[in-house]
């Protein structure tokens, strides 16, 4: 088994088995607008999507974030299958989880958990 990595919104690398929750807010860090995604390790939390320009009613844009973090729990499960260690992150462009291997992105991504 090889180990699984998340990239968060400051290009720091947690490992996705020592996270203990995923949790979103209703707002970005720096808006009551949009949401924010985050992941817990250790009791501190790990900021893996701020978009604070996401549009939509309260309840809309909460339910966009749940539906993030189901496919964030989704792609955990699909990298730890891999053979080689993985990062996964998200690629706002396409609003999708992204796997890649993390040789390939290993230059310039501190571990911070």
């Amino acid at each position: 088994m090889s180990e699984v990595w998340i990239r968060t919104i400051n290009n720091g690398l947690v490992r996705a088995d020592k996270v203990t929750e995923i949790a979103s807010t209703r707002g970005s860090l720096h808006e009551d607008q949009g949401f924010a995604l985050k992941v817990i390790v250790d009791g501190k939390a790990h900021v893996v999507i701020d978009d604070g320009d996401f549009p939509g009613t309260l309840p809309e844009r909460l339910e966009h974030a749940q539906h993030l973090e189901d496919a964030l729990l989704f792609a955990l499960d699909e990298a730890r299958e891999a053979d080689a260690s993985t990062v996964v992150f998200f690629t706002p462009e396409s609003d999708r989880w992204t796997l890649a291997a993390a040789a390939e992105l290993a230059g310039g991504l501190p571990a911070v958990g």
